[in-house]
């Protein structure tokens, strides 16, 4: 495990398309980017050799009105091949570590409620539900 770099830009958008959310190489360069250099975004990768990742964690430190300031996991890949392999659980830890350090005192996560494989994984790392909920969007 360790920070993504810009050159992980190909493998992340592979491992994305494996959960429903392909775009252009260019795009995915242009997102890693951005976030690379943000304090208030940190990407951390597993490597699984020969080149490729085993997954990816994108994590971000968010500052909500009602909330106030927490940490928020916004994605969460783990290759289909190497899953239930410990991967998932180590991308975890990193992204709960850079809260801590960050000094974020909670984390949360969302899961698509088509993700019914993901949401045993996410109690099983202490993760408890809070809330359901419907997400609109409209295009500008």
């Amino acid at each position: 495990m360790r920070p993504a770099e810009i050159g992980d830009a190909a493998e992340i958008a592979r491992l994305s398309a494996q959960l429903g959310y392909p775009a252009p190489l260019d795009a995915f360069e242009a997102r890693l980017r951005k976030l690379l250099q943000s304090s208030q975004h940190a990407v951390f990768v597993a490597e699984a050799g020969e080149g490729r990742l085993g997954g990816f964690i994108a994590v971000e430190h968010r500052l909500i009105i009602e909330y106030g300031e927490r940490a928020e996991i916004a994605a969460l890949v783990v290759d289909a091949e190497t899953r239930r392999g410990g991967v998932g659980r180590t991308l975890v830890a990193a992204a709960e570590r850079w809260a801590a350090e960050t000094g974020l005192h909670d984390i949360v996560v969302r899961s698509n409620a088509v993700r019914a494989e993901s949401h045993p994984f996410y109690e099983s790392q202490g993760y408890g539900r809070t809330k359901t909920q419907h997400v609109y969007r409209k295009p500008l």
